[in-house]
């Protein structure tokens, strides 16, 4: 007897008056939002615009929604193209149904386009979004949960799902994987934080942490899966995606490391207030009067009348025998 479980819902739908709301889709919204917010967050204190990262996942969402389906139907094409099955099924996102890596590869597609267009360098914003993407599978995974999907090996723990009699699967109590993996990414988040905050993390580097503490979850919570699934030498194909982008995410951050090391000091060109354009008073004003544009030179368009204003009093001070240059640079050090 079965003294604890954790329930499943009884519907995959959540009743908005006549309107029925897909568990799964309100939790892939409610994560994509949880990103750009957080991503906009870090986006701001690396000394970016607000609305940037919002402006980039216009591309970037979309992108990595195709891109997840597309893998999932790929290499699930049996569920949708094997006899007996409907093709048109492989369109009903709102079933379940998302690929990970698809998602993250034409998703990265869709955020170089937006970079490009903006002007600023994919890496540094994959890195300011790589914690709040970890946090949106955390809350994307509960989508699996309402539609009672993508559970583990049968098992009578305390904290067992209970999964109710259905199409393609039997009424028992299984190991949440949905949670497991719902509990890891949290955990990779708070990794890239502290490890963003410690080491400084630049040119792709927050992004590939991510990528590979990601990884290195998905292969152990792959194995506990039960559902149908390709295997390639004993392995399920998921595991061995996992094991390969976990090394080249490392590669890649070892590589990265020693031929750039340091965080990049502007990620987003000509925004007033980056890097080298100033600095903040003890008030909190700041003071853009030093700002540099690209050729090293500062950029106020004061600086002529400000010059000249200087040399005439100087010339002044000379001719009533005072130290006018002393006065200037003691005002300027103020």
């Amino acid at each position: 007897m079965d003294l604890a479980y954790i329930p499943s819902p009884s519907s995959g739908a959540i009743q908005l008056g006549p309107l029925p709301l897909r568990g799964y889709a309100l939790c892939i919204i409610i994560g994509v939002f949880v990103a750009v917010w957080y991503g906009n967050k870090r986006w701001i204190a690396r000394g970016g615009t607000a609305g940037t990262v919002a402006d980039i996942a216009v591309w970037a969402v979309p992108f990595g929604l195709v891109g997840g389906r597309l893998y999932h139907v790929v290499t699930d094409y049996q569920l949708y193209f094997s006899d007996g099955k409907n093709w048109v099924d492989a369109f009903k996102i709102w079933e379940g149904g998302l690929g990970i890596w698809g998602a993250i590869s034409l998703g990265a597609v869709g955020a170089w386009i937006g970079c490009r267009r903006r002007g600023i360098p994919l890496p540094a914003w994959a890195d300011a979004l790589a914690p709040g993407i970890a946090f949106a599978q955390a809350i994307g995974r509960w989508g699996n949960w309402f539609n009672q999907e993508l559970y583990g090996k049968p098992t009578d723990l305390p904290w067992a799902l209970k999964i109710s009699e259905g199409p393609n699967r039997v009424a028992g109590t299984y190991h949440p994987t949905f949670l497991y993996e719902s509990l890891w990414c949290i955990g990779v988040a708070l990794l890239v934080i502290w490890a963003d905050r410690r080491f400084k993390l630049g040119h792709g580097r927050a992004f590939a942490l991510y990528v590979a503490g990601y990884c290195a979850g998905r292969a152990w919570i792959e194995y506990l899966r039960v559902d149908e699934a390709h295997e390639v030498l004993g392995l399920r194909l998921n595991v061995w995606t996992a094991l390969v982008v976990f090394v080249l995410a490392v590669v890649y951050i070892v590589v990265s490391a020693r031929l750039r090391p340091g965080r990049e000091e502007v990620v987003e060109p000509g925004r007033p207030g980056t890097a080298g354009a100033g600095s903040s008073d003890a008030s909190g004003s700041s003071d853009t009067s030093g700002a540099v544009d690209a050729s090293g030179k500062t950029a106020d368009p004061a600086d002529g009348a400000d010059t000249a204003d200087a040399t005439n009093k100087g010339d002044k001070g000379d001719k009533g025998g005072k130290p006018a240059e002393n006065t200037e640079t003691a005002e300027a050090g103020t």
